[in-house]
This record gives structure tokens, sequence and C-alpha cells, in this order.
């Protein structure tokens, strides 16, 4: 077991007081720093540092900033939903630590599909038959692994194929 413990710091972003949105900070009581390519790899990390070591993930709609001694969460609907996740990393960073014999520690992180590259095979006809407002939106949520080809009725076959194939090549997080 590699962490044990942590105390949790609750607060609303200082850019916008109406947000009513939380985030969390959780500081951490043993350095987590090796354990971080592990999770890399196990998690699909947005971003990884070597030095000094963070994982930036995106992961059950939040952006989750893992560093040495401080995990980063935002927009958190209450102290109940900042606990539930707390529990879940502090569950995978130790789960992950004793299994690190059995897991490639990645010090990379993989490419992520581009927008444009998205936007070039669809319509771009807005016409929201795909229950998006427009092509941009479904771009930005075809590369973050929750829309498809197939979730686009008017795309022609071949784009179809094209957008396939090309979003086929990446690894999206869970």
């Amino acid at each position: 077991m590699l962490l044990t413990g942590y105390r949790k710091e609750m607060f609303r972003p200082e850019c916008n007081p109406r947000f009513q949105s939380f985030h969390c900070f959780l500081h951490l009581d043993q350095n987590i720093g090796p354990v971080l390519p592990y999770l890399n790899e196990k998690l699909g990390g947005s971003g990884y540092i070597a030095e000094p070591p963070s994982l930036l993930l995106k992961i059950h709609g939040r952006l989750i900033g893992l560093h040495s001694r401080k995990i980063a969460i935002n927009a958190l609907k209450d102290e109940t939903e900042a606990d539930r996740i707390a529990a879940w990393l502090m569950e995978e960073i130790n789960t992950t630590w004793d299994n690190r014999e059995t897991i490639t520690p990645c010090y990379t992180v993989p490419p992520k599909p581009l927008a444009i590259e998205v936007i070039k095979l669809l319509p771009r006809t807005n016409c929201g038959e795909c229950g998006e407002a427009t092509c941009l939106v479904f771009a930005a949520l075809a590369i973050d692994g929750v829309k498809g080809a197939a979730d686009c009725p008017p795309i022609s076959a071949v784009n179809k194929k094209k957008l396939t194939a090309y979003l086929a090549r990446f690894r999206f997080e869970p």
C-alpha cells in the first residue's frame, strides 16, 4: 500500500464566485510520484510530466491532476462526490502500486485526435441530426470518444469510413 491518508480541502473557484461547482485538493500523507507512470499506463493520462512528477487525467467528467503530494479535482457537485472520487483514486493508486510488477510504466502521453481532422470529414451543415447543435460540438465529442462516425446520419459513406479509421488510431480514456 502506497497511500494511507490525505487531508481534503474543498473550495469554490476564485475566478467566479457564482460558480455552483466545487474544487478539491487532496493533500497526501505519502509521496505518490513513483506510481504516476504506472497510473498513466493503466488509466490513459492526458498529460504526463516526469520532473516534477505529475499526471493529468480526464475521467468521470472531471480533470484530475495528480502530483507527488497533492491531487486536484475540478467541477464537483458537492463534498459527497469529492469523497467518492477520492476513495476511487486511493483504491486505483494502491492497486496500481501493488501490481506495478505486471504493468509497464508509461512516461509519455498517447497522441489524441484533432478536431480539425474530424471536421474535415463531417458534412459541416450543422443540421443537428446527430443530436448536437453544430458539427464543431460533434467533433469535440468525437475527439473525446463520445461520438463516432455512426452517430452522424448525413456523413457520406466514404467519409464515414475515413472518420472511423481516423478515430480507431487513438486510445480513448475510460
